[in-house]
């Protein structure tokens, strides 16, 4: 159980039979009346965002979550194959368990595959990671890096922003967070 006065910006707890994590939060001590905690929390499972108060000092049983490292091994028809770095067991998720950052994942990929019981709740990838061009338009004589940006396809698929003296070929390095253009490898 965690008391609504440890509430920090992170913090995962459990309602109505999922796991909550809190996005933002503020103690409010009202001239009159009591305590309270003003919440925002996100669902982890659906992605949705809900705003509830809680009285202060009030419990509420806290999620606890599993963190694992293991290594994306190979794709299967529908499903992605992992292995834990520890066990050396496989694991089998699908595209809708990953989320929509499976399209930076690659073969050899470190990744954290965070479990709440035997339920995967998300796959984190690195911040960035770098990936080779595989499409492009080609560049012209003249661009520059403050040119302007074009369209990108990926090793894995995935289409960024990338400056215009990018050809296919290059390593590109992006950020897996905001599918932003880092630089050059």
């Amino acid at each position: 159980m965690i008391s609504s006065n440890d509430f920090r910006t992170g913090t995962t707890i459990e309602l109505e039979g999922s796991v909550w994590r809190v996005v933002e939060f503020l103690h409010v001590k009202p001239g009159k009346g009591s305590a309270f905690v003003r919440t925002k929390l996100k669902n982890v499972q659906s992605g949705s965002v809900v705003e509830k108060t809680f009285r202060a000092g009030e419990t509420v049983p806290q999620a606890v979550l599993e963190k694992r490292t293991m290594q994306h091994t190979y794709r299967d028809a529908e499903d992605y194959v992992f292995m834990d770095m520890e066990t050396y067991e496989e694991a089998r998720l699908n595209a809708d368990q990953i989320g929509d950052r499976v399209k930076y994942l690659k073969e050899e990929m470190a990744v954290n595959v965070v479990r709440w019981g035997d339920q995967v709740l998300e796959v984190e990838l690195p911040n960035s990671v770098v990936l080779e061009v595989t499409e492009t338009d080609p560049g012209v004589k003249g661009d520059t890096a403050t040119g302007g940006t074009k369209p990108a396809i990926v090793e894995t698929g995935a289409q960024v922003m990338v400056p215009l003296f990018i050809s296919v070929g290059e390593k590109i390095k992006v950020d897996t967070r905001n599918d932003s253009y880092l630089g050059r490898e």
